[in-house]
């Protein structure tokens, strides 16, 4: 069931594998704990990703036969008691190329909440050979995910029924059903991570974030975030704007928004990139092969979706395509252009009784490997999620707010409504409604935003470079598809980043890139 889908790499690099806030004070005071910033980290060959990571092999060898080094940072588990008890963070770099013009660190974060930088960044690493000319390329899993004292909730069977339950209950029966399971899932989260949950807040990552700068030897933050990762170096930006380097934003979380704007943000933003798909396959000069006219492509989305709900049809043995499972499936392949072939193949083959290939999508979205063993993404998301924000939905709320989400999106209203409720009951308190991204004093941060990007909207954006303040945000506009900008290769985007980024070069406010 989806809490906010603020998923990049980890879901993304998943499915081409399956297919192929308060803190007491507010200051930029850097961190406390000396013991902690003089540590020394013992860089040795990364070993194969845990269960929590998504298993697999260890990365492959950099384009250069270069090797991915990996190391554990200790950090504290409560930044107000930074002199107790410590956790472990897990870190990934590739040295830079170039030494005798290396500028320092370069920090990835890829979104989620909840995606390993771990195994994102190996993943993507041929999009970033350019910026490794000039830095070391790091990442991590932030607090909460992955290696880095993962947040554990149900096991691998509990939550294969999780994904395929009713996430859009159309009675009472099935309204309770769901909230039981919420209920169950979070009393899960609760009975296995009680001690993580109070401290994975966006802030703590961001404390660590500077932890990090420190360790690694830098006076400044250089940093990427990409969706969720945006958020994340906002609120860097905001407790330490004087130890901000070189940042980009890249696919941007709107931070004014809380959680029930964010979710309708999404169903508006999924709801576009729905649209331009069916838009592009049938101006193509062959056939669509799933519909005649746009509209026709969602009137068949849309009675598979409801012969779904009473009706699921075979998906991967032993499991079946379920309306939460499609839906799921079809937001996934929506986040990259590059998988509109792979969301025609399963609309065809859903079409013919076949789940398969939409399952497959709906796995990648939660995290679940091939083996039937899920990483700790799906977790990790809601534990962020529900810790960051403050609000806490009923079901009363989501049935008033219905015929909103329903206008936003007749395919996706129903199904991020209902998500909602996710935070119900949560152990933790939700830290804000949004978070604080305002950072006077800043270096300039250049803020990228796709007009096509269904799970942070364009306009988000907009909202980013006003919020971080005047002087600060620079706004860069890419007119094109899928989730995040950079990663689409264009030549324009790239160039506007990498001369920032490598030369210190900001761009005209405004520049637009097609």
């Amino acid at each position: 069931m989806p809490t906010r889908l603020r998923l990049r790499a980890a879901a993304l690099t998943a499915t081409a594998v399956l297919l192929s806030t308060a803190l007491a004070s507010c200051g930029d005071d850097g961190t406390k704990d000396e013991d902690l910033t003089r540590q020394e980290l013992d860089w040795e060959a990364c070993p194969a990703p845990s269960d929590a990571q998504g298993g697999g092999a260890p990365p492959s060898p950099l384009p250069d036969g270069g090797e991915w080094q990996c190391a554990t940072m200790k950090a504290p588990l409560d930044w107000d008691d930074p002199k107790g008890d410590t956790i472990d963070l897990a870190l990934i770099r590739a040295r830079a190329g170039d030494t005798s013009r290396r500028i320092g660190s370069l920090i990835f974060n890829f979104g989620g909440p909840g995606g390993s930088g771990i195994t994102s960044l190996p993943s993507f690493a041929e999009d970033y050979e350019t910026l490794r000319t000039r830095y070391d390329l790091v990442s991590f899993d932030p607090r909460g995910v992955g290696r880095s004292a993962p947040v554990i909730c149900e096991n691998d069977q509990q939550l294969d029924a999780y994904f395929q339950q009713d996430a859009t209950p159309d009675d009472d029966a099935e309204r309770t059903e769901l909230l039981d399971n919420t209920r169950e899932f979070n009393e899960a989260c609760e009975q296995n991570s009680k001690k993580m949950l109070p401290h994975v807040r966006t802030t703590d990552a961001a404390r660590d974030l500077d932890l990090m700068r420190q360790v690694l030897g830098d006076g400044k933050l250089h940093y990427f975030g990409i969706s969720y990762g945006t958020e994340l170096g906002g609120v860097y930006a905001h407790l330490f704007p004087k130890r901000v380097g070189r940042a980009v934003f890249d696919a941007v979380v709107d931070p004014t928004q809380n959680a029930e704007q964010g979710s309708l943000g999404q169903a508006k933003g999924f709801q576009r990139a729905l649209d331009n798909f069916a838009q592009d396959c049938v101006s193509k000069a062959e056939e669509c092969p799933i519909g005649t006219s746009v509209q026709d492509v969602k009137n068949r989305i849309a009675r598979l979706l409801e012969d779904l709900d009473s009706r699921p049809i075979p998906g991967v043995f032993p499991r079946e395509l379920t309306q939460t499972a499609a839906t799921s499936g079809i937001a996934q392949a929506l986040y990259s252009q590059d998988f509109w072939e792979y969301l025609t193949q399963g609309l065809q083959q859903a079409y013919a009784g076949d789940g398969s290939i939409l399952l497959l999508l709906s796995d990648s979205m939660n995290g679940r490997e091939e083996n039937g063993e899920y990483s700790n993404l799906a977790a990790a998301n809601t534990a962020i999620n529900c810790a960051d924000d403050k609000p806490r939905y009923d079901t009363a709320f989501v049935e008033r707010k219905l015929p909103e989400f329903r206008a936003a999106s007749a395919l996706f209203g129903d199904y991020l409504a209902w998500g909602m409720i996710s935070c119900t009951d949560w152990a933790v308190p939700g830290a804000a409604d949004h978070p604080d991204v305002s950072a006077p004093g800043s270096a300039p941060i250049l803020v990228v935003g796709n007009t096509g990007d269904p799970a942070t909207p364009y306009e988000g954006a907009r909202k980013m470079v006003d919020a971080l303040g005047e002087g600060v945000g620079v706004e860069l506009t890419y007119q094109g598809q899928g989730h995040g900008a950079y990663d689409s290769e264009n030549k324009c985007v790239r160039g506007a980043v990498n001369g920032y980024l490598l030369d210190g070069k900001v761009p005209r406010a405004g520049t637009v890139c097609t």
